[in-house]
Order: structure tokens, then sequence, then C-alpha cells
């Protein structure tokens, strides 16, 4: 029996609830506007002169770009966590939170192995410091799924 009363055994069956695709879409808008952001409205900061990103108001928002981005992945992830999708019931749980302790792991890990030179490490690199941040987040989401786990 599940401890969750709101939750009905069609909900639990259904793959695509509607909170799974909101998790998804704000997965997908996440990674999205990270990659938008690294590859086009960045620009090159290391080139000489300076290359400029566009569109204007996103390069304009420089480093909060990856707040924005990383938010949405962690939102959608937290989303996710819920028992009315696949990641929040069952085996889910288990993979979900062991996979964000890992991912989390792997970022910390690899913040400190290549430290002395991240210059090529896609996001790792405009980061610096703030890959510690990063790391923890995604352990503190698998934190999520682990309140979950039954």
């Amino acid at each position: 029996m599940s401890k969750s009363k709101t939750i009905t055994t069609e909900e639990k069956s259904s793959l695509f609830t509607p909170r799974f695709l909101i998790a998804l879409l704000l997965i997908v808008a996440g990674i999205a506007w990270l990659v938008f952001y690294y590859a086009q409205a960045r620009g090159n900061p290391l080139a000489f002169p300076p290359v400029e990103g566009s569109p204007k108001a996103v390069a304009d928002l420089g480093r909060w770009n990856y707040v924005i981005g990383f938010g949405l992945l962690m939102v959608g992830l937290m989303v996710s966590a819920h028992p009315s999708t696949p990641l929040g019931r069952g085996r889910g749980v288990v993979a979900g939170m062991l996979g964000c302790f890992l991912v989390g792991l792997i970022w910390i890990c690899t913040f400190y192995v290549f430290s002395d030179d991240l210059s090529r490490l896609w996001i790792l690199n405009d980061l610096g410091q703030w890959n510690l941040v990063v790391g923890i987040a995604f352990m503190a989401v698998g934190f999520s799924f682990a309140t979950k786990w039954e």
C-alpha cells in the first residue's frame, strides 16, 4: 500500500503523467539553455579581441545564464521525484538518487582533477569554483529522491 493517499492507481501505472511531462520539459529546457548560452550567446571571451555573443539580451546576463540553466535542470529533476512519475516510485527512485549522487561526485572530482587547466572542459571552464556548487546541487537533488525511497 502506498503512503501517498492522493495518487491514484491509474496515475501510478501511467508513464506519461502531466507531472512527468513537465519534469521532462524543465530538464530539456535547462540543458538546452546551457548549450545555447555556451555555444552561441557566450561568444568567445578568450579571443583577441573578445567576440561578443548574440542575442545581446542573453549574453548580457553573463553567468546568470548558468543559474537559469542549472536551475531549470535541478527543478525538473526534483519535480520528477514525485510518486506519480516513473522516477518517483519503485526502482526509479533508486536510479534517480544514485544517478544524481554519482553525477555530483563525478562533477566535483572532474573539477578537482582538471582544476589546473579547465580550458578544454566545456561549462566547467567558465564556472571556476562554482563547479562545487553545481556538484553539491546534484547531490541535494539526490536527497530529494532519497526521501521517496521505501
